[in-house]
């Protein structure tokens, strides 16, 4: 089976928020060189703190990873073994600039798979999201579920996957793919294009009124981010997930007005919550079906919602600047 240990890691969003947690457990993993590429975006020097002070071979290249020449460069110079590639733009900024949103991820993922195929590195691990399927047309969606994506970012995200595939049954290529579903934790981005955990803390942390969009009855799978970077080591590890798709969530499915629920009450917060109308392109229901995930890996969450919550919402209140 494969191993970690020696190897040399580049990691493509790796200043981000799953990226850089990412990079946390992989300088626990024993390997031999850290490369993080990340044009900082959202990504944030801060968010790899952690893993600079306690792993010394850590390389950080500010960097977009569709440029070809520059990765080309960077894979021979450093000699990277192994790519997991999480850059992205935010499905929020999607609808700003919906054509970048849509052509980052596919410009990056044909980078690397031109890469991979003249073997500038032997493994590829790419991040999908669940936004690919759209709104679930079952109970638990199946990684078979049809992509139906509801914005440039799903849209986007389910193209690079279609490559990835495409290539697998062209070329003779290590590859796994990873589809996480609603991830949070402790550095989220909380600023511009915020996901509804972090922007509901950060409003009630500044004494602002929390936002609902539509009914609230909306549903999301949340995942908490360590799970989801230990199950992708594991996918790595496990030579069986090669050539496949497999979902990453709790397999739970959690309404919107119910998060915001739970963080009030963590908060204390007594206070009215202000109501605003759909946004457009949001998925209806989200649950995921993590069979598969646990037939090859042995996955089971292991941070329940009401404590990432609570784990989640102390890191904001001990690192806000408001």
């Amino acid at each position: 089976m494969p191993n970690l240990s020696g190897k040399n890691v580049l990691v493509t969003g790796g200043a981000g928020f799953i990226g850089s947690h990412l990079v946390d457990k992989l300088t626990t993993e024993k390997v031999r060189k850290i490369v993080v590429i990340d044009n900082f975006f959202l990504g944030k020097l801060s968010n790899l703190k952690e893993a600079k002070d306690h792993f010394d071979n850590l390389l950080i290249l500010r960097h977009d990873a569709e440029d070809y020449d520059f990765m080309k460069a960077t894979l021979k110079k450093h000699k990277i073994d192994i790519v997991f590639n999480l850059a992205t733009k935010c499905l929020p900024y999607s609808f700003v600039n919906p054509e970048e949103t849509f052509m980052v991820n596919v410009n990056i993922a044909k980078t690397l798979l031109q890469l991979l195929r003249k073997k500038y590195y032997k493994t590829l691990i790419h991040f999908s999201s669940s936004e690919a399927y759209g709104s679930a047309k079952t109970q638990n969606i199946k990684e078979d579920n049809p992509l139906d994506p509801n914005t440039p970012y799903a849209a986007g995200k389910a193209a690079a996957d279609l490559m990835v595939m495409s290539y697998l049954k062209i070329y003779d290529l290590d590859v796994s793919i990873v589809r996480p579903f609603n991830t949070y934790g402790p550095r989220q981005n909380e600023g511009v294009y915020a996901a509804v955990i972090p922007i509901t803390i950060k409003r009630i942390i500044q004494g602002k009124k929390p936002i609902l969009e539509s009914d609230g009855n909306q549903t999301r799978d949340f995942i908490y981010v360590d799970d989801v970077t230990r199950a992708t080591v594991d996918i790595y590890k496990n030579q069986k997930t090669r050539g496949k798709i497999i979902n990453i969530a709790s397999g739970k499915e959690t309404k919107i007005k119910t998060i915001i629920s739970l963080i009030t009450k963590i908060l204390k917060y007594k206070g009215k919550i202000l109501h605003k109308p759909e946004r457009k392109g949001d998925v209806r229901r989200h649950c995921a079906n993590i069979g598969l995930a646990k037939s090859l890996i042995g996955f089971k969450p292991t941070i329940d919602l009401n404590k990432g919550l609570r784990y989640t919402i102390n890191w904001y209140l001990n690192n806000s600047k408001s």
